[in-house]
């Protein structure tokens, strides 16, 4: 039996019986994307535009996953810069959001309570929690599992912050916000069971202060050709992981990486995957129950496209290149490996 912390009791799978109506897309005061940098938040953003949605109602806010407080051992080193750029390309508001130590402070948790989030907001720099709740030992990797009572990478490095960066602001009292985010049915059997809309766990339209949130998973029904055809049609550069070979952009050390992930990251970034396999050593524990990181690896071959170059650019903390492109190509890793939360 899994002895995890859990964050909230739900098992992340709405019940597609429900019904809530149909969207009136151009009714928000806000739209908020929770945008990680992959291809379908970049397509998310993209199909707000050509909906005709105002950009300057449109909000990014990406959810740094290792923190901000001098972690580096999960994610894409080039991500938070590739962020900046798109944001800056096409004209919007980015915010970044955190749990501060990131993945590896919770992971690295023993005896005390969760670390407070930290999200930027129009007028500065707000933190929410830490200070209060039940102390708690994990001293082990998330699970590989859809419940994200136990991958709890996702429910404390996203989910809950996002949650945070609503209800911590006053300025979405007695507004319309949207909530927009990229999960598709094509994905995995249970993204095919969420509902492309619905209220958002934040909502509390009936409430004191009239908060009305709703959920719109907008491209919920897209297959991943769409996804790449609206970012051809607007020339969008998409991530680097996806020019080393990666069918998503995740962490770059993501639990649900397949062998020959795991093999290209050893490959392109050996003493970030040296401190994996340690962890797994130290906690007597492998993110995956039958093989260690090492074991994947060594049964895995990394990925043709990983060539030095590109390797370069992934691992960097900066991005020079043009969002907007005049030289648009699919990348190697398109209609590759999902390789993601099933």
């Amino acid at each position: 039996m899994s002895n995890q912390i859990a964050l909230f009791d739900i098992t992340d799978t709405p019940d597609p019986r429900d019904q809530y109506g149909s969207i009136d897309l151009l009714s928000y005061d806000t739209y908020l994307v929770f945008f990680s940098g992959g291809k379908d938040s970049v397509a998310a953003v993209l199909d707000l535009i050509e909906q005709g949605v105002p950009r300057d109602k449109i909000e990014l806010h990406h959810h740094r996953v290792d923190g901000f407080e001098g972690s580096n051992l999960f994610d894409w080193p080039v991500t938070d810069a590739y962020v900046i750029a798109f944001a800056k390309a096409l004209g919007l508001k980015l915010y970044f959001s955190w749990k501060e130590s990131g993945i590896e402070g919770e992971m690295l948790r023993e005896n005390e309570r969760t670390k407070p989030a930290w999200f930027e907001t129009p007028d500065g720099l707000v933190s929410s929690g830490g200070k209060s709740g039940k102390l708690g030992t994990r001293r082990k990797f998330p699970a590989v599992a859809a419940d994200l009572r136990t991958r709890w990478c996702s429910a404390y490095s996203k989910v809950d912050i996002g949650s945070k960066v609503i209800t911590g602001q006053t300025r979405f009292y007695g507004q319309r916000t949207l909530v927009v985010t990229g999960e598709r049915a094509e994905e995995s059997a249970n993204r095919a069971k969420y509902l492309a809309f619905e209220p958002h766990r934040t909502d509390r339209r009936n409430g004191r202060h009239e908060r009305l949130v709703d959920q719109y998973r907008s491209v919920h029904d897209w297959s991943e050709e769409d996804v790449w055809a609206i970012m051809e049609r607007w020339s969008v550069r998409p991530h680097p992981a996806y020019e080393l070979g990666f069918g998503r952009c995740s962490c770059q050390f993501c639990i649900f990486a397949s062998k020959d992930q795991w093999a290209t990251v050893r490959k392109i970034d050996p003493a970030r995957f040296n401190r994996i396999a340690e962890y797994e050593r130290e906690f007597a524990h492998t993110i995956r129950k039958d093989h260690s990181v090492e074991q994947l690896a060594d049964m895995g071959t990394p990925y043709p496209a990983a060539t030095e170059e590109a390797a370069r650019i992934a691992l960097s903390r900066e991005y020079h290149l043009d969002i907007i492109t005049d030289n648009w190509q699919l990348p190697a890793g398109a209609y590759g490996e999902n390789a993601g939360p099933v």
